[in-house]
């Protein structure tokens, strides 16, 4: 249950990222949504580094639960992404205006403690 659950919390953050970046950052580009200035490179930048991070910590943390999903049962990745999840909780919510990442960084964050759950760990 627990590789399912893993698996489901990573291809989640990967799957949301995508959409992510591709909602808010290239479909507002290619229709011209904002004008050029400032806060448009800000509203673009912004948006890009927290998609892709989440899509490539999403990809890479997938590729190392298919090689070895016993190294994610480990304290130190999971810790980890807790951390990760904790860092895109906290800019989705002090720096976003959109409610979709902020659901989205929550619901990554309770997969990854259902699936440390399931693992059988003791957060005492």
């Amino acid at each position: 249950m627990d590789r399912y659950l893993t698996y489901g919390a990573y291809g989640w953050l990967t799957l949301s990222g995508l959409l992510h970046f591709i909602i808010d950052v290239l479909a507002q580009a290619l229709r011209r949504r904002r004008p050029t200035g400032r806060e448009t490179t800000l509203y673009y930048g912004l948006h890009s580094a927290f998609s892709l991070g989440q899509v490539s910590f999403g990809l890479l943390s997938l590729w190392l639960a298919w090689r070895d999903v016993e190294l994610l049962r480990e304290p130190g990745p999971t810790l980890l992404s807790f951390a990760a999840a904790t860092g895109w909780i906290g800019v989705a919510f002090l720096f976003n205006e959109y409610r979709p990442p902020k659901v989205n960084a929550v619901l990554f964050m309770a997969l990854l403690l259902a699936a440390a759950f399931a693992r059988g760990w003791q957060f005492s």
